[in-house]
């Protein structure tokens, strides 16, 4: 069974701590929030946050791709990202955008994370909306080189969320 537990149940977070959690803002497919789920548990991630029209388990389309990862990973169900965001920035969590914002995002190769940290993910064809990018203390994207602008959000995930562990691990 899924863990969802409360924010007011849990201990402050830890400052010292290289804790790294993950907002789902809007992801509207089930079976990108099982691949976040599921990439979520190689890089050990401490919570998953699922926002808005996000689905959350149990549905076997999350878990036909996060392969039983929604049922140890500990998530949240919140229907406003923006309290759920100010809250973790008065407990010290550092608020990090996964967007392409002209002027504004840095290379996530560039970027060295501080902990503890949320990513967010948004809604893929318009990504993060303004006024969650507001509250970022950080917006980061990843390097496109071809056609494209832009990756599937459980692939930007994937690498976005290997840079961060790489940080968590002490490897860097």
């Amino acid at each position: 069974m899924p863990r969802s537990t409360s924010l007011k149940s849990k201990k402050p977070f830890s400052k010292t701590a290289k804790e790294f959690y993950v907002i789902c803002q809007n992801i509207r497919s089930l079976f990108n929030v099982g691949a976040i789920f599921r990439t979520s548990d190689a890089f050990a991630v401490n919570k998953i946050f699922l926002t808005g029209i996000t689905g959350r388990p149990p549905r076997k389309e999350i878990s036909k791709v996060a392969l039983g990862a929604e049922q140890f990973i500990p998530w949240e169900y919140h229907r406003q990202p923006t309290r759920l965001i100010k809250q973790l920035k008065k407990q010290g969590v550092r608020i990090v955008a996964l967007e392409q914002v002209k002027g504004k995002s840095i290379d996530l190769n560039q970027w060295k994370p501080k902990f503890p940290l949320v990513l967010m993910l948004g809604y893929e064809p318009k990504g993060l909306p303004k006024s969650l990018l507001k509250l970022a203390d950080d917006v980061v994207e990843i390097p496109m080189y071809g056609q494209k602008e832009s990756l599937n959000v459980g692939v930007a995930f994937g690498i976005a969320g290997n840079h961060i562990a790489q940080y968590v691990s002490k490897r860097k």
